[in-house]
This record gives C-alpha cells, structure tokens and sequence, in this order.
C-alpha cells in the first residue's frame, strides 16, 4: 500500500491568478489590437451577449460600457501590485499574456517589440521578489481581425497563426517562464464560444459542427505548443487548463444518473481526455453520430495530439452541479453558469453560485484516478460585494470561510493520495468580471477602487482576508 503525501507538500505552489484582458487596460497602448474581450460590454448584459445567436463583435458605445478597456489599468501599475502579492508571499502568479499585444492582428509575420517588451518587465518584477510566473497563452480572447477575417477556430488557418505565436513567446521567456498552460477553461467552449473559440453560433441548428471543429483546431495547435515547448525550453512543464464541476444525479433515479454521467463525460472530460490522454474518447463518437457531426481531419492530425500530452492539468473550480433528465424551467438554477438545477444541501454565493467545498475534494479524486497526472487548481474563489469602512478596513469574512472551507477539502485530497502542486485563488486582485463584466463582483485579496459606472481612482486596499491569506502560504496551509 503507497503512504499516503503529508498534506501540503514543501514547495507546494500558493499565488493569485488573473487574466490579461480583466487586469490590463490599456487596450490601445504599445501597439495593442483589438480582440474579443474589447467589444464585449459591461454589466449583466454580458452574460446574454455571450450566450445569444449572431453576436456582431462591434463596439456600440451608445448603448453599452466596456470596462476592459481600462480594467485595473495592470498595465501601469504592476510594480505596485506585483510588491503586494510579495508582501502576502506568493510563490506564484498566474497571468495571461494578451495575443493582440504580440500580434495586433493576430496574423502578421513580425511580432510587436512593445507588446514583448512589457511582458519581460512583467516577469523580471515577479522575479525581483522570488515569484515564478504561470502563463496561459491564450485566455478568452482571440485577436478581433481573426474573428471577422476568418472566423475564429472555426478556420484551420488559426493553427499556423498560434504556432507561429507561441514559437515567439516560447524563444522570448524561454528563461523567464517555466509554467505554461494552453487555452483557459477550453471546455467552456461548449457552452459560451464567444469566449474560448473566437466566434458566435450564428443559428441554433449549426451549434455543433463549428464547436467540435474549432474544437479540433485548438486541440491541434495546443499539442504543436506543448510540442514547441518541450523542444525550447525542455525544462519547462505545459499543461491544459479546464472548467472542472462534478455533476451529481438530482436523485437515484438510474436514468437520471445516467444522464448525469453523459453530462459530466461531455464537460468535464472531452478536452482532458485529448490533451491528456492523446486521443478522442468513445463516448463523443456516438455523441457526434447522434448530432451530425463530420470532423474534417488532416493527416498528422491525431498523431500529433497523440504524441504531444500534456504535463499537468490545470482547472478551475467554483461549483458543482445537479442534473436530472427531465427538468423543467422552474428546476433550472440562473446562477451557475452551465446550468442544472437546485441543490438543497447547497447555499449560493449573491450571484447565486452554489458552493460547495466537498465537490473540490471529489473533482480532485476524479482527477487524478482518470489520468494520474499532477494537478494545479489555478481557479478558485468567491465572488461578492465588499464593503469599506469608514475606517477604511474591508471585512471579508465571508471570503475567508469559503477559501479556508475550500483550502481544507484541498488538504483531504492530498492525504487521500491526490499529487496536487499549487493553488492559485482567482482574481487576487479586483478585476472585471468575465462572465458579467462587473468590478462590483469583487474576488481579490486587494480591493480596486474602481466601480461599475465607470468612476474610481484605481487606489488598491487590502482587504482582511489579505492577512489571512499571508499567513496561510507563510505556514504552508497549516493556520487556516
């Protein structure tokens, strides 16, 4: 019998993560492109947008804000945050580098020296205070003229456009960056492809050949990346990145577990089972019978997903979710993103994400029993409106319970034998919100003084759960 890891193992990797496009700003300084993120509009109106058919990808500023544009403004100011998450004690910090900042159009042949540059600042910050960073190439967002000039992943061409991108990023931070991951959450395709796959389900009855062919076009260049990688930097690790709710059967019912299972086989595994595994799992074979679908293919195409698995997987995780085969509206819950009904064992965050701390332990034991390979949770986090105090102090306890709560099914996982290597709270900073596109939706261990109408002076604020988290990496997880 193995003996079982001593929970939070030496060198265990605790940090923040973040994304380009939620952080940045700058939307048009050094030589930036528009892309994705940029014509999506704030308020909760986004997440309609990135559900509705026929999305245009303009900008329409009568009728709409777009908060990324100025975000946090990280791109001014990371000297400043980056000596804050030094103070709490990060030894990592997941960012996101903007495809548009290197290829303002996403197709050019000279990269942009300017968008480079900047990212090398970033990194030799993070390496003045001992912080490795985790890059994610490409998160939520494709360079707009990819959009409208060939429709996102939809087109095969993107393959060679990614190549040739991170073939740059590659060569350029080869001795900057030794975490990789591919696309964020690439299964929440299936759901919102505005986000992931760079285009709009133009009619619901022609959803799901362009989804799995996109689908096959970042499975393909995301196994030439991890292919590219191993051959220029050998001593870095890349990894997939993956939405991850465990689906639990709304009762006994046999055909409602079933149901369950399909659910959870099409979401959580699809794209683990190709970028781990190497190859398409049997049950989407009959999915894609049952719908339709023909995917076009070219010769290499499989062996290469097949010889080029990832190292690690990655994942976020916020919820769980219930499923029963036949449910009504009425069954059906507004809050959590990919749907399911109500869980009465279950409290729900104010934009009613239902919390579930166990549901971490069971993804995790999942994980690992179907692929046996390292794990980072580099999503995790409660999203919730803070208040300041007169005094100035922001009381989050709310967000210390939820983290603490999640942290501690975190270190269950590990004594039940779970090789988990770091753990890197969502949105450690204030941030615009992906799928609402609010700054009132709040994550970070540092508050932002920026607001929804648009006013704020960007000043930061620690929050009390930025002690608390402090001394949790101090003690390596031990004081909760």
């Amino acid at each position: 019998m193995n003996e079982l890891k001593k929970r939070f193992p030496e060198g265990f990797l605790w940090g923040g993560a973040t994304a380009a496009n939620q952080i940045e700003g700058g939307y048009l300084e050094g030589g930036k492109g528009l892309n994705t993120p940029d014509v999506l509009p704030g308020g909760k109106v986004r997440l309609q947008v990135l559900k509705d058919i026929g999305f245009d990808f303009e900008l329409h500023p009568e009728k709409y804000t777009y908060p990324n544009h100025e975000a946090i403004d990280f791109y001014n100011r990371y000297k400043e945050d980056i000596a804050l998450f030094a103070e709490m004690g990060f030894k990592v910090f997941r960012l996101s580098i903007s495809w548009s900042r290197i290829f303002p159009k996403g197709n050019e042949t000279v990269p942009n020296e300017e968008g480079l540059a900047f990212y090398d600042s970033v990194f030799d910050e993070l390496h003045k205070y001992n912080i490795e960073p985790v890059v994610t190439i490409s998160h939520y967002e494709t360079p707009l003229y990819l959009v409208k000039e060939y429709g996102g992943w939809r087109s095969r061409e993107l393959v060679a456009f990614f190549e040739r991108y991170v073939t740059v990023l590659f060569n350029r931070y080869k001795h900057k960056v030794k975490y990789w991951m591919t696309f964020n959450e690439i299964n929440s395709g299936l759901e919102m492809p505005i986000n992931g796959l760079g285009f709009a389900i133009q009619e619901e009855n022609d959803r799901y050949q362009p989804t799995f062919q996109a689908f096959h076009h970042q499975f393909v260049a995301s196994a030439r990346a991890v292919q590219l990688c191993h051959e220029i930097i050998p001593d870095a690790q890349i990894g997939c990145m993956i939405v991850y709710l465990p689906t639990y059967a709304g009762d006994c019912n046999p055909e409602n577990v079933l149901y369950a299972l399909k659910e959870e086989q099409l979401f959580n595994y699809f794209c683990g089972d190709v970028q781990v595994r190497g190859e398409y799992p049997t049950f989407i074979k009959r999915y894609w019978r049952e719908h339709g679908i023909k995917l076009e293919t070219q010769e290499g195409d499989l062996e290469l997903i097949k010889e080029n698995t990832v190292d690690y997987i990655a994942f976020s995780y916020y919820m769980s979710r219930t499923e029963k085969k036949d449910k009504t509206d009425k069954d059906v819950i507004s809050g959590n993103i990919i749907g399911g009904i109500k869980n009465p064992f279950l409290k729900a965050s104010e934009w009613g994400w239902e919390i579930d701390p166990i549901g971490l332990q069971i993804s995790l034991n999942q994980l690992y029993d179907r692929y046996k390979k390292p794990l980072f949770i580099v999503e995790n986090g409660l999203g919730a409106i803070d208040k300041v105090e007169e005094d100035g102090t922001i009381n989050d306890d709310y967000r210390i319970d939820y983290l603490r709560e999640h942290i501690k099914a975190m270190g269950e996982a590990i004594e039940d034998g779970v090789e988990l290597i770091g753990y890197t709270p969502w949105g450690c900073i204030d941030l615009i919100s992906a799928s609402t596109g609010e700054m009132s939706k709040r994550y970070g261990f540092i508050y932002v003084d920026k607001h929804d109408d648009g006013s704020g002076i960007l000043e930061r604020k620690k929050k009390k759960s930025f002690f608390w988290y402090k001394n949790v990496i101090a003690t390596n997880g031990e004081k909760l």
